[in-house]
């Protein structure tokens, strides 16, 4: 009996993962706009996305990194690909990236949010300074910017895709302001997918369970604190777009990330042991 159960499991996981309706076409012209696209994985998205022929607004903190960018994705092949430098950790910016959007390419089809800001990992990054300005760059502006895309995206039929952390659904030590950010993402789209279903807004939400060192800066917060390995850029970024693409409600890289998330629901709180297996415990101080 255990032995057809978990053979039909892994059936599920193997339908789950490995069926895909991905058609490269679909993306050729569309209209998308994306945040942190200076490095990391958001620079590895407007690269497969240029490749894929769409249209682009590139946007990031450093504008010197983003113009390298664009000129590669012209390299690559996109029709279009314009960019803005912005500050997330401003209120007003938000507005005037999406406004700069909707200008040079008339419309959205997909928003994808992937700015990130990354306090220094450890007991000094908590802090409600701190907290608060990780809460505008990694939560407030990620809202700001699906509200004012949000008219544009339902005319068109289109996508958000939010790419986020495992730490938004498995928190970890020495991530608190992070994580606390990351799960807000999660709520915020995961309550805003059944109100647009409600009202038969037709927007899909596909959220992009990522490792965190994944992101740049992420990687750069977490130095010497943690044991955990970076997943690939290109090959994270390519699950992200194949999500999207398909409309999925959540992607999971590398997808064990997934399993873990369903420990989780098993055992809530690990014993100080098994977290200590991925920290540099000695390198933090203490409170």
């Amino acid at each position: 009996m255990k032995v057809l159960l978990l053979t039909g499991l892994g059936a599920l996981f193997f339908t789950y993962y490995w069926a895909d309706n991905f058609d490269p076409a679909s993306l050729q012209g569309a209209r998308v706009l994306l945040t942190g696209a200076s490095a990391g994985v958001g620079e590895e998205l407007a690269y497969h996305y240029a490749r894929l022929g769409s249209h682009l607004v590139l946007t990031a903190h450093t504008e010197a990194l983003l113009q390298k960018v664009v000129g590669n994705c012209r390299k690559l092949g996109a029709p279009k690909v314009f960019f803005i430098a912005a500050d997330m950790a401003s209120p007003e910016v938000p507005e005037r990236v999406v406004q700069f959007a909707l200008d040079k390419l008339g419309g959205l089809d997909y928003l994808v949010l992937n700015h990130l800001g990354a306090a220094p990992a450890g007991t000094r990054a908590l802090s409600a300074q701190g907290t608060s300005w990780l809460m505008q760059v990694n939560f407030l502006s990620y809202v700001q910017l699906t509200s004012l895309a949000l008219p544009s995206l339902t005319d068109s039929k289109g996508s958000l895709v939010v790419v986020s952390s495992l730490l938004g659904r498995v928190p970890t030590s020495f991530s608190s302001p992070y994580s606390a950010a990351k799960f807000a993402l999660d709520s915020f789209f995961g309550s805003l997918r059944r109100e647009l279903d409600v009202q038969d807004v037709n927007v899909a939400i596909t959220m992009c369970v990522l490792g965190l060192q994944d992101h740049a800066s992420a990687a750069e917060g977490v130095r010497g604190v943690t044991r955990a390995k970076s997943a690939l850029g290109p090959k994270a970024a390519l699950a992200v777009i194949r999500g999207s693409a398909t409309r999925t409600s959540c992607v999971f890289y590398p997808w064990r990330f997934h399993v873990l998330c369903l420990l989780r629901t098993w055992l809530p709180h690990p014993k100080a042991w098994f977290i200590r297996q991925e920290l540099n415990v000695t390198v933090t101080s203490a409170v």
